[in-house]
């Protein structure tokens, strides 16, 4: 069999403007908003905390957690995350844990349940499911990144509104929200549902973050209720531009060092390796065109939710060994996507992956297949490309070569290093 392809290291240049001062910055777009004259004092407020690995996440809740005591008010936060966390409170309330979200480090109580009040019916006939302890409170506060979804497309896409629904839905509320909108699509159910949300879960206000390609806090802003949908749809553009993004459209083997949810909540960000409509393959008009992905590990910060190793076609037999099945199947199962469960063909070593990859993709010479390998599909400043894609960075201001050419790196045993 041929050699493998020789790489190199490329560095991507993106735009990495950020805000320097997170928490001020927070406290002061709160501020902007006069909630004080909206809150009586000694009232409660739920403030929303997602399970995605969010750039300063504990910093941003603890300080809306600060304002809120500052106006008089009682705050306290809900996990808000569908089915993620094995859906259970427990499994919920050790997520957020994981990500620095305690009640000391945030300095207000954390009251996770899976119970959900059925406020009303939508005009669809649908359940408007939502967290009890949240529908109890005075207000509600919604916190969230807003960025392209991995599987829905339109202008309203991962933010403050699903956040109000497959969040705050808890597990029943997301898998009930999840088969109405594979039959009327996400658009109008997220719009119908948010509504009657409005309408009637004292929505108070809400905190949308975007984030650049370095995974830093580039924008925040805080919101009205009736600003969500506008606003949402204007910092979705934001995100779509700032996310990082691959180099190359055409690619043979995509090499992936880890996925996660707190990666993506597909494991990997669809939107970055094209496959949000089709696990396996670009559809028409979708960019970069990959033939082949195989996956060598899951991220710690996961706690074995392996979702989205199905989308690949090859792993190594680690990623196998550290999964949750259970879990796994769980969060796959209420967002729809039973097949990024399934388990692909995997491997002991990263040699024989590789070779399974590129001897299914015969008669490609593998030493001249276009080869990148990633970290994660967060992480995308520097990666290492194959010698193929040489000849397609002349005049690219914004890639730059680091090194020369090498060969794959493997060890004795067959492994590439867990690190770049």
């Amino acid at each position: 069999m041929p050699s493998f392809p020789k790489i190199f290291t490329l560095r991507q240049k993106f735009d990495t403007s950020h805000v320097p001062d997170v928490a001020a910055t927070v406290r002061e777009e709160l501020g902007r908003l006069r909630l004080g004259e909206r809150v009586e004092a000694g009232q409660s407020v739920a403030i929303t905390a997602g399970s995605r690995g969010l750039s300063n996440n504990r910093e941003i809740i603890a300080a809306i957690v600060a304002f809120i005591k500052e106006i008089g008010a009682a705050p306290f936060i809900v996990p808000a995350m569908g089915s993620h966390g094995g859906g259970t409170a427990q499994g919920q309330r050790r997520l957020i844990e994981s990500f620095g979200i305690t009640e000391h480090s945030v300095g207000c109580p954390i009251r996770a349940s899976m119970e959900t009040v059925v406020v009303c019916r939508t005009v669809q006939d649908i359940p408007v499911h939502f967290d009890r302890a949240a529908y109890e409170a005075d207000h509600v506060l919604v916190f969230n990144r807003v960025k392209p979804h991995t599987m829905f497309a339109g202008d309203i896409q991962s933010g403050l509104m699903k956040m109000m629904l497959i969040g705050l839905g808890k597990h029943e509320g997301a898998t009930v929200y999840h088969k109405a909108i594979r039959e009327h699509g996400f658009a109008e159910i997220v719009r119908s549902v948010a509504g009657e949300v409005f309408a009637k879960c004292n929505i108070l206000a809400g905190l949308a973050v975007v984030e650049n390609s370095l995974d830093q806090t580039a924008l925040v802003e805080a919101v009205l209720p009736d600003e969500f949908e506008r606003r949402e749809r204007e910092l979705l553009e934001t995100a779509t531009r700032l996310m990082p993004r691959l180099p190359f459209d055409e690619v043979d083997v995509l090499l992936v060092d880890r996925i996660g949810k707190e990666i993506s909540g597909t494991g990997m960000d669809t939107n970055v390796i094209g496959r949000k409509f089709n696990d396996h393959k670009a559809v028409d008009g979708e960019l970069p065109r990959i033939r082949r992905i195989a996956i060598r590990d899951l991220s710690e910060a996961t706690h074995g939710n392996a979702v989205g190793i199905g989308i690949s076609e090859f792993c190594r037999s680690r990623v196998i060994r550290k999964t949750d099945f259970k879990i796994t199947r769980i969060n796959a199962a209420t967002a729809g996507h039973d097949s990024a469960a399934e388990q692909p063909p995997h491997m002991e070593t990263d040699r024989e992956v590789l070779r399974a990859t590129f001897e299914s993709l015969a008669p490609l010479d593998p030493s001249q297949a276009k080869l990148l390998w990633i970290e994660d599909t967060k992480r995308l400043v520097e990666l290492q490309c194959s010698e193929a894609y040489l000849s397609e960075i002349d005049g690219c201001d914004d890639l730059e070569v680091v090194g020369g050419l090498r060969e794959l790196p493997f060890d004795i045993e067959g492994n590439l290093p867990d690190k770049f």
